[in-house]
């Protein structure tokens, strides 16, 4: 007897393995195991590596750099997972949601969007504060599912490949144990009916979501290869993880700037035992392992977001009045005092476009009227002493 493709006789090999009329050696059979797993790799083929996404967000998404670092690799052992084959035996890959933590206007959600971009998979944006229990009057869960499948253009299939950021999921805290010590039945009913949603299952929907027409196709979306990534400000939560490791109270006495490291430093070292004791539920927590802080943004960091990221504010109006035939300056003055208001109102990168939109409200209206205006310039008195901005019209001929 000898191996039918090395051609070994059985003195020269461990095992034989016989079969009808060839033998193989366990040489040969080890061999055909390495060449598998070789086909195998790489697993993420196709997908951008955690350096390329780190690119993208940093064109878009000013400040964060840690939690830009842990998200990118995150997210790639994510889709690395979904091309991930075992074999029998072989370790399984857990799901890997991701939950963002950080106040209002830090990027959390644009974080999200940019990746999704960069992924060029489908995206889907849900409101926690608009999702109720089954039976209850609102969005169900499944809505989530729907509103991917819709983005995915009608295919399942892509679907089942998406991103579902769920925004203000703080909102669902039962608080018998956090900051405001009040209890939200609705909010614990809303995490138990998201379990089965992230760990992965296939949720039925209806096309136009009229569950109640005999008639409709119902489709089927599975979660198992979607990814959740979940945001929420989580206020008061320092104090929480302050309490646990005995440091003194955030922000008696010290300077703007030291409150805020302090509270960025104190966000970082939220862990699960910390949002437990907000109010999200222990099984709701088991489905999320990565959990990522978000940095409130200093007036410099608004100041960048205003003129630096690719869709930058700044640029955006620019653009707009460029499209009348006006060219718009922003003097650094004036983006210093928008940055310092944004702070001021504690209202993040968001605050921003608040501001920009009240200043520049009128001059909007009127220059479309105006032939001969050329140039509009916007100072810092027009944020701080909300002065008209300076026109520039065409010098007469």
């Amino acid at each position: 007897m000898h191996c039918s493709f090395c051609g070994k006789t059985r003195s020269e090999v461990r095992k034989l393995i016989s079969g009808p009329n060839v033998y193989i050696c366990d040489e040969c059979v080890g061999l055909c195991d390495e060449i598998i797993g070789v086909d195998e790799q790489p697993v993420a083929r196709g997908y951008p590596k955690p350096s390329a996404m780190l690119e993208a967000l940093d064109r878009y998404v000013i400040g964060q750099s840690t939690a830009k670092r842990v998200l990118s690799v995150a997210v790639y052992n994510h889709y690395k997972r979904i091309s991930y084959r075992p074999r029998p035996g072989d370790v399984e890959l857990a799901k890997g949601n991701i939950l963002l933590i950080g106040p209002t206007g830090c990027g959390k959600t644009l974080l999200a969007q940019t990746l999704a971009k960069k992924l060029d998979v489908p995206f889907a944006m849900a409101d926690a504060t608009t999702l109720t229990e089954a039976g209850y009057v609102g969005e169900d869960v499944e809505s989530v599912v729907k509103a991917l499948y819709h983005a995915a253009d009608g295919d399942p299939d892509r679907a089942a490949h998406g991103i579902i950021c769920i925004d203000e999921v703080d909102k669902l805290a039962c608080r018998g144990s956090g900051p405001s010590m009040s209890r939200d039945v609705s909010g614990e009913g809303v995490q138990q009916a998201l379990l089965k949603l992230l760990e992965g299952r296939k949720a039925t929907i209806t096309p136009e979501g009229a569950r109640n027409r005999p008639q409709q196709e119902l489709i089927q979306v599975d979660t198992r290869n979607v990814l959740f990534i979940l945001t929420g400000a989580f206020n008061g939560i320092e104090e929480l993880v302050s309490t646990r490791i005995g440091a003194q109270g955030v922000g008696f006495g010290a300077t703007v700037d030291r409150r805020l490291d302090d509270a960025n430093e104190l966000r970082a070292m939220v862990g699960h035992e910390d949002l437990q004791r907000f109010g999200l539920i222990p099984e709701f927590m088991g489905r999320i392992p990565v959990v990522i802080s978000c940095d409130e943004l200093d007036e410099d960091a608004l100041v960048k977001i205003l003129w630096e990221p690719k869709n930058a504010l700044v640029r955006q109006y620019q653009r707009l009045l460029s499209l009348d035939g006006v060219n718009l300056e922003v003097k650094e003055g004036a983006m210093r005092a928008m940055a310092s208001e944004a702070f001021r109102r504690r209202s993040g990168a968001r605050g921003l476009r608040s501001i920009i939109e009240e200043v520049m409200l009128d001059v909007m209206y009127e220059l479309p009227s105006l032939d001969d205006v050329v140039e509009c310039v916007l100072h810092a008195d027009c944020i701080e002493k909300r002065e008209p901005p300076r026109l520039v019209r065409k010098k007469a001929s």
